[in-house]
């Protein structure tokens, strides 16, 4: 039984604007394409993907980080692997607007930001003995090196049993068809996949 979270979050500033980012959720729909094939029961929590369903797979859909936290800890209760593909926000507004913010009243002040829970810390703090959970780190900057090492950390930190680390923006990556990464693993491993369908990375 695998759990893969797919797409990106989207954090309300208004009822009709949001901070987002540019995940399309195919790398998550790949993860859960190959899962399926290989004989899992595959669930996905899917933040405002615009794609086709996996056939044979559950999708559960959700908007904003905190949807997708309370979704996927519920959902990762009883399965074997959780998959953390999802580009969830880091930050959101710390005030949501009840009305649509209008131009013609000038400027609005800044936007005041406020972290959103960890869901992959979470997941960790109540896993289950023998839980497998990956982890995904996007990284932006042509330093390999740099972000190798934060994967490394962040590996560390969380106390993930794999990381995938990957490039993304300047056409890299998010809403593309293909992916790049070096997995990470737990007790020092380092495999690279190199630039190819994202079905191959998953």
């Amino acid at each position: 039984r695998v759990l893969v979270t797919a797409g990106g979050t989207r954090e309300a500033l208004d009822p009709v604007r949001f901070l987002g980012n540019r995940s399309s959720g195919r790398q998550g729909y790949a993860l859960a394409l190959v899962a399926a094939a290989r004989g899992a029961e595959v669930t996905v929590v899917a933040a405002n993907v615009a794609l086709p369903d996996p056939n044979g797979v559950t999708v559960l859909r959700v908007s904003s980080a905190a949807e997708l936290h309370d979704v996927t800890l519920a959902a990762a209760r009883d399965v074997d692997a959780v998959v953390m593909a999802a580009a969830v926000a880091d930050f959101r507004p710390a005030m949501t607007e009840s009305a649509k913010i209008k131009k013609d009243a000038g400027p609005p002040p800044p936007v005041a930001l406020a972290p959103t829970a960890d869901v992959l810390a979470d997941l960790l703090a109540g896993r289950r003995t023998g839980q497998v959970i990956v982890g995904f780190a996007a990284e932006t900057g042509d330093d390999e090196a740099d972000w190798l090492e934060h994967g490394r950390r962040k590996l560390a930190r969380k106390g993930a049993d794999l990381l995938v680390v990957n490039p993304v923006g300047d056409g890299l990556a998010f809403g593309q068809k293909d992916n790049s990464g070096v997995v990470l693993t737990a007790d020092g491993g380092e495999i690279e996949i190199s630039s190819g369908p994202k079905t191959s990375l998953a």
